[in-house]
């Protein structure tokens, strides 16, 4: 069965550590005959959610910007994976931004799949624990009938391609391609 699988990278650089593991985990979903398409956050406009509450009886933001058509392919997708480069222990300002402006429709955004895909400098996995707490924040505590399915972790990235000769490449490979 083909699925729809929604790749939302957070990265800053095209090619970066987490954007190229994002091409990794593209390329196995596609080849395992998935639907895929990846969202390049950086190159949208998403404004920071103001808070101001009329979304709750609405269920539309009053910003006019790139995230409502984010959101409907989020209710769309069978399969969500969610891309982060890690900042002090956390996941970046897009990807957060990007979580936070859910609110108008998260209850939709339910019974998916998800993968998290994290890249650090760092080479410890529990290093990059708080930004994982994050995700799962927002997808276990916030989204009905979500499936943590995976997690690739990224880790001795520093410079841009320094991820080409991780373990990592075919995880994220190998998780793409596991999906059915």
């Amino acid at each position: 069965m083909t699925k729809k699988v929604l790749i939302l990278s957070a990265s800053f650089r095209k090619g970066g550590n987490s954007d190229t593991l994002c091409d990794q985990f593209a390329k196995g979903a596609a080849e395992a005959g998935n639907m895929v398409e990846k969202i390049f956050i950086n190159s949208k406009n998403i404004n920071f959610c103001r808070g101001c509450g009329v979304c709750n009886s609405t269920h539309k933001c009053i910003q006019k910007d790139d995230m409502e058509e984010i959101l409907n392919k989020m209710v769309e997708a069978d399969v969500i994976v969610m891309a982060t480069p890690v900042y002090f222990y956390s996941m970046n300002g897009q990807m957060k931004t990007l979580i936070d402006r859910t609110v108008p429709r998260y209850t939709e955004i339910s019974n998916k799949d998800f993968y998290f895909i994290v890249a650090a400098a760092d080479d410890s996995h529990a290093n990059m624990e708080k930004t994982l707490e994050g995700f799962r924040g927002f997808t276990q505590d916030c989204l009905d009938g979500a499936r943590e399915k995976g997690v690739i972790y990224g880790t001795g990235a520093w410079q841009a391609g320094d991820i080409k000769n991780s373990p990592a490449m075919q995880q994220a490979y190998d998780a793409g391609r596991s999906i059915k």
